[in-house]
């Protein structure tokens, strides 16, 4: 019997609460791998098309906050379940809608739960562990995050591709249904937590330290999808590669930035403040590289996983020093923080065209570091402003 439990463990609970993760990312991200059977099925336009994932992280940035903090005073667990049965309907809607403004109505219906699956997911997450293995514990949740971001797209793409349309959406059913199930069975009641009043929550907003870090996690979010949102047309273009090898080295990048993520939690447990700086830093070596990139197999194989870990390690970098700021309402933080990340994606994405527009496809790597250079300046920032305050206190 002991050796049943044994086995089972790793399932108990967080590997439900990272399959749930890894649910709504595809669902937000994988759209992405079926436009081409969206604007063949709808008869719609590419720019219409692209609206569902736009939309998408629109919502989040203008409801997300709103949504955690109202959600805020319920039991965590029953909302979390709700809202990962809540994917999975709007998903198997998804798949036999005729009309292409219904599926945009069942994009935005997920988009407003999305923050917060994602805000109570860490919160339970920590709930498991140790104060002092937090980060640890974040970063297991985060391998669901980096998962869906990286592989929903290839994997959505080849259902469609192999299969049907309905097929890819059916995955995002079954995939959120089996984690709200194994969530309900495997999760611990939680003792009902103290509700915090909206005014005690809204009061982080005061904190300066707080903004500082809203602003680096948006500017570095921003950098990271100034360059991957367009990976396919810079590795095909640049360094002339096939689909197929570009769908290989996706891939690659997406092992890498789970090694990335596992890594970046134990480095913020052991210094956060030395780990926030290093990771951005590795990024922009690891756009560097990419523009003088060696397009044989083995160089660029390795620097693949390289910026996979450099992007991916991003998510937990930026979710851990913007929630330090705000223990005292970690739900509410975490749901700014899924807000101003969304707000990010869109600014990169639109400024890395900006760029591509005035120059070409190697624009997309200065607007990375450009936001990386404004990351940066909000993290020294911080620093600076951190210690200045505590030399002002220890003259008092």
């Amino acid at each position: 019997m002991s050796l049943i439990r044994s086995t089972r463990r790793p399932l108990n609970p967080i590997f439900f609460i990272a399959l749930g993760l890894f649910g709504v990312y595809t669902i937000e991200f994988g759209v992405v791998g079926i436009l081409p059977s969206i604007i063949e099925r709808y008869h719609v336009s590419t720019s219409q098309a692209g609206m569902l994932v736009g939309v998408f992280a629109l919502v989040i940035a203008l409801f997300g906050p709103f949504m955690v903090l109202f959600l805020s005073k319920f039991n965590r667990k029953p909302v979390m379940i709700i809202s990962l049965f809540i994917f999975a309907g709007a998903s198997l809607l998804s798949a036999y809608t005729s009309n292409f403004y219904i599926l945009m109505v069942l994009r935005i219906v997920p988009a407003l739960f999305h923050p917060v699956y994602f805000s109570l997911a860490f919160v339970a997450a920590a709930s498991l562990y140790p104060k002092e293995k937090t980060t640890q514990a974040s970063a297991k949740a985060f391998v669901g995050t980096s998962m869906g971001m990286v592989l929903g797209v290839p994997i959505t793409s080849y259902l469609a591709g192999q299969f049907s349309f309905e097929a890819a959406f059916i995955f995002c059913t079954v995939v959120n249904t089996a984690a709200g199930i194994g969530i309900a069975i495997m999760l611990p009641r939680t003792p009902k937590a103290e509700q915090l009043s909206y005014k005690k929550q809204l009061g982080i907003l005061r904190k300066v330290p707080l903004w500082i870090n809203i602003g680096a996690s948006t500017f570095l979010f921003a950098a990271m999808f100034s360059v991957y949102s367009y990976s396919t047309e810079y590795l095909g273009q640049v360094l002339g590669m096939s689909g197929k090898v570009i769908s290989i080295m996706l891939v690659v990048f997406g092992v890498g930035g789970v090694a990335g993520n596992l890594l970046a939690g134990r480095l913020l447990a052991i210094n956060m403040v030395k780990t926030t700086i290093f990771q951005p830093i590795a990024l922009a070596l690891s756009f560097l590289l990419l523009y003088l990139g060696e397009s044989s197999f083995l160089p660029f194989f390795i620097l693949m996983i390289i910026w996979g870990a450099a992007h991916t390690s991003g998510l937990i970098v930026t979710q851990i020093w913007l929630t330090s700021e705000a223990r005292e309402a970690p739900e509410f933080a975490t749901g700014l923080y899924i807000s101003f990340i969304n707000l990010g994606v869109s600014m990169g994405s639109i400024v890395g065209g900006w760029f591509i527009s005035g120059t070409d496809v190697h624009g997309t790597i200065w607007s990375g570091i450009l936001f990386i250079v404004l990351a940066l300046a909000c993290i020294v920032s911080k620093i600076v402003y951190v210690n200045h305050q505590a030399l002002k206190a220890a003259h008092l």
